[in-house]
């Protein structure tokens, strides 16, 4: 080095200037580096960020589309609870992974493959060390993976059983606090609570092991350079400089390898995400559309042909060679003990289930060959259940109409006897209607219900049970006006009341799944026992 310098002062040249020189161009080449990754890192940072979010929009979008073509015997295999973990909690996962992948997975090879040639440009004859703490590391990764894998899979059930427990609870808060049984709800979540938290834990103290064990192998894979070097440099055969940037280059191979560990731990539990989604968006619906698409008379007649049905895992049927038909421009009546299958006849025409034996018509055709929103666009259905959706009174009874229609609303509301107690909510049509429709009484809600129905114009309607929670006078007044307003329409009312079906055109009895009667009122006095029996129990026989 005295020799060079010597040399340099001979030629006139200032060897503080190349130096200077030099380390300006190199420096500036290293922050100029540094500046386009910084700039790679903010883009790939967006990019990663924009994929992982429009990923997981899409993959919501799909699940609540598929949910919906569900018949409830897929949503209750899966249960209401499990469907919505696997649209928040699963999905929310798989963005996470998406992220990862896309930041750390184009950025580890990089490093690693860059410092693999440089560590063979530098020190080949100690490659061996990087070996060792890549196969340590992949010792680990395998370890860790073995322990977890089976826990992430038992860590989203049990954030399921949480979500069930909490919506059976919410739900349910009426009746938890008559029956004082807030403690034993209590005992519930904490034991569900605690198994759950007892697996997280489990599973953050495996992982807790990877951050040491990882700075572990660093440390000792440094020590075995630093030892391994310290003997060539002493025969000779290696500079401390190059030893030095050797373990610079090896501590950027392994920890792009601790990078892809990270993410193939963390894995698993995506992964189980992925299977839980791919499990609901693979499943077949039982409920398919017909194979014709075409437009039916709408005339409304409706045909049950030897009918028979049971629920899915039930050895009982709830319904057994059922055959009757309800003409256009009369009311047919369904009533019948509890259990008797009335509501499953409702279902069926819904297609909410199919027929597994018989058949059953609208207009002639097989509802099988239906499209189903033809299908159900022909029907006007108020279920058993009152259920009403958050928004304002208007939009819950067009619910039904592809477009808000004020005429036809307040007619249809006008009809059902809910336009008096609508006008007097602050905002008339525009009062807020919370979820379920809980700040209205049980008659409030049937009677939206039933204007939901009757907006529809539709050619054949079904009534389930949806007079149960009007007084006596009120559900004379929405029968009249259902019977006016509906006069050209296939009307078949589920009833338990005995002076809500007495007057209608045909009265079926149901007992046991079975038909044990159809007629008229006075024809089913004399010649139906299960009708004379109900009848009795309710009204005096001078009443009837």
């Amino acid at each position: 080095a005295a020799w060079i310098l010597k040399c340099y002062t001979l030629l006139g040249a200032d060897d503080r200037d190349i130096q200077m020189g030099y380390i300006i161009s190199e420096g500036l080449k290293m922050l100029s580096l540094v500046f386009l990754s910084a700039c790679l890192s903010v883009v790939l940072g967006y990019l990663s960020a924009y994929v992982g979010s429009s990923l997981s929009r899409d993959i919501r979008e799909r699940l609540f589309k598929k949910v919906l073509s569900f018949s409830p015997a897929e949503t209750d295999g899966f249960s209401v609870a499990s469907l919505i973990t696997r649209s928040t909690s699963d999905v929310q996962q798989v963005q996470m992974m998406t992220v990862m992948l896309m930041r750390m997975v184009s950025y580890a090879p990089i490093m690693a493959i860059g410092g693999t040639i440089k560590v063979f440009e530098t020190a080949p004859s100690m490659w061996w060390v990087i070996g060792v703490g890549v196969l340590a590391i992949g010792i680990m990764l395998f370890t860790l993976m073995r322990l977890t894998m089976p826990r992430f899979r038992l860590l989203q059930n049990l954030i399921d059983n949480i979500n069930r427990i909490s919506r059976e609870t919410l739900g349910g808060m009426m009746v938890i606090r008559a029956f004082g049984s807030e403690k034993r709800e209590n005992e519930r979540f904490k034991s569900a609570n605690g198994e759950l938290t007892s697996v997280s834990l489990f599973v953050n103290r495996v992982m807790g092991v990877m951050n040491p064990g990882m700075n572990l192998v660093m440390n000792g894979t440094t020590l075995l350079i630093v030892l391994a070097g310290a003997r060539q440099i002493g025969r000779g055969l290696l500079q401390v400089g190059d030893m030095m940037a050797f373990i610079t280059y090896s501590m950027q191979i392994i920890s792009a390898f601790l990078t892809l560990g990270m993410i193939s731990v963390s894995a698993p539990r995506a992964l189980v995400s992925v299977g839980r989604i791919a499990g609901v968006l693979e499943a077949e619906s039982s409920i398919k559309d017909g194979p014709e698409d075409f437009e039916p008379q709408r005339r409304g007649e409706v045909a049950f042909e030897n009918v028979s049905f049971s629920y899915p895992q039930s050895p009982v049927k709830a319904l057994s060679g059922i055959s009757f038909r309800a003409l256009p421009g009369t009311v047919t009546a369904v009533i019948g003990q509890t259990g008797s299958g009335k509501s499953t006849l409702a279902n069926l025409l819904m297609r909410f289930y199919d027929v597994q034996q018989g058949r059953i018509t609208i207009d002639g055709r097989d509802i099988r060959d239906f499209k189903l929103t033809t299908l159900r666009d022909i029907i006007g259905y108020v279920p058993q259940r009152s259920l009403l959706f958050s928004g304002t009174a208007g939009e819950n009874i067009a619910f039904g109409l592809e477009s808000y229609d004020e005429k036809r609303v307040r007619a249809a509301a006008a009809d059902a006897q809910a336009d008096r107690f609508i006008s007097s909510m602050e905002g008339g049509y525009g009062a807020y209607i919370a979820q379920g429709g809980s700040n209205l009484s049980g008659g409030q809600k049937q009677r939206v219900a039933i204007a939901r129905a009757l907006a529809k114009n539709s050619p054949v309607y079904i009534f389930d049970d949806s007079f149960s929670a009007l007084d006596l006078k009120t559900d004379l007044k929405v029968r009249e006006a259902i019977a006016q307003r509906l006069s050209k329409s296939t009307v078949i009312i589920i009833a338990q009341r005995i002076s809500t079906v007495m007057n209608c055109d045909n009265i079926i009895v149901l007992s046991g799944g079975k038909i044990a009667g159809m007629g008229r009122h006075r024809q089913l006095l004399e010649t139906c026992p299960q009708y004379k029996e109900i009848a009795l129990s309710q009204l005096s026989e001078k009443e009837l």
